[in-house]
């Protein structure tokens, strides 16, 4: 998924919802002052996640998908217009200028530069076209594949998900 679609918003709502743990890939790798935590630590974190009866992980790092891809039963996917992930983007370091989100590691306060903003502009296109033939690829193994591409979608989504837990 892309920077600024909503990924950590859309896990923690998911997870209000149906009453599933959330793991936010960002706050295990990122450790304090944006340092990368080691491989096998997070790696491990994410080991122990996929262990649990159900579970969330919101995040990309296709380094270790194949610690989650096996063991997911559901995909949920957000694709929305680059323009809109850019303004998040910016929206977000504003509102949190000097903050550290709680989704990402502690004492990483938000940050934007040019490397990261490239980096989005870069990739999307690329990142579409990839995640296009990997979610056919999970529908094709048995999978629960889900592709969001707008509020309307996501909103409504959310709210299944609501009256699916309040008819248990």
């Amino acid at each position: 998924m892309f920077s600024g679609v909503g990924k950590s918003t859309f896990a923690r709502k998911l997870g209000e919802r149906t009453g599933i743990g959330v793991t936010h890939l960002d706050a295990i790798y990122w450790k304090p002052g944006w340092v990368e935590a080691p491989t096998d630590e997070f790696r491990g974190a994410q080991q122990e996640n996929v262990q649990r009866e159900k579970w969330i992980i919101e995040g990309n790092y296709s380094s270790s998908i194949d610690i989650r891809e096996p063991l997911a039963d559901t995909v949920i996917y957000l694709e929305l217009p680059l323009y809109v992930c850019l303004y998040r983007v910016v929206k977000r370091r504003i509102q949190f200028h000097g903050k550290t989100r709680n989704d990402i590691g502690k004492d990483c306060p938000e940050k934007i530069d040019w490397t990261f903003v490239k980096f989005i502009l870069t990739t999307y296109k690329r990142r579409k076209k990839t995640m296009f033939h990997r979610l056919q690829h999970y529908a094709n193994e048995g999978k629960t594949v889900h592709v969001l591409r707008n509020e309307k979608q996501i909103a409504g989504f959310l709210n299944q998900c609501t009256l699916k837990r309040n008819r248990r």
